[in-house]
This record gives C-alpha cells, structure tokens and sequence, in this order.
C-alpha cells in the first residue's frame, strides 16, 4: 500500500508537526500544515465553513501529509488519507515537551505559525 496521502493526528505538544515535516521529506511528499489554512493574521480564526473548504483544496492533490486536531476537519482528512497516524503519550512527556517549546520559541523569537496574508485580509 503506498504513502501517498498522510495524516498524523494528536494533542498539542505531541509531535504532530515534527512527525509530519520529517514524513514529507522522506518520503518526498508535499506537507501543508492545518494551522496556517485555520489561523489568520492577528491570530483571527478561519470560519468553520470556510476552513474546511481550505482543508478540501488542500487535499485534492494525489500526494500530502499534513497533521492537525481540529474535529471540525477530521472527517475531511480521514476520508481523503491512505494513513493515519495518531500519536498518544503520557502527559508528562507531552508537558515537558510544551515547556521546552514554549520557553524555546520565547528565547529564540520564534515564529509560531506562518500565515499568509490574502487579499481583502488585515
């Protein structure tokens, strides 16, 4: 069975990102993250409606992997996925793991999430 359409799923600090990225360039599959089609400039949301009609362009292609956990678009991912992966650690680890991301991104100015503006957008 090829991996051709991945979705990793989890809680926040579980690694979904990292797994993802890392999938995408080994196996030289496009990677697009939820959060940017979800998230606007401003940290304004999406309309549901709309984010999902995001996701559904997103996943038209043959070829992704993308991650997430918003419930509003998982019936859209689980449809279109060849492979699901859902990740599920203790919450101790995935609590130390926030603390380190947190105070990483807070040393290092990190960027969160990468929005792109679109037209008619502040």
């Amino acid at each position: 069975m090829p991996l051709e359409r991945i979705v990793v799923f989890g809680t926040t600090g579980s690694g979904k990102s990292t797994l993802a990225r890392r999938l995408s360039e080994h196996l030289g599959l496009p990677y697009f993250e939820t959060d940017a089609l979800h998230w606007n400039p401003g940290w304004i949301p999406t309309p549901e409606l709309e984010f999902r009609a995001r996701v559904e362009k997103a996943t038209e292609g043959p070829r992704w992997v993308t991650e997430g956990n918003y419930s509003a678009i998982r019936d859209i991912l689980l449809s279109r996925t060849d492979t699901a992966i859902w990740l599920d650690y203790p919450f101790p680890l995935v609590f130390s793991r926030l603390l380190k991301r947190m105070l990483r991104r807070v040393i290092h100015r990190e960027v969160i999430v990468r929005v792109t503006l679109r037209p008619g957008r502040l």
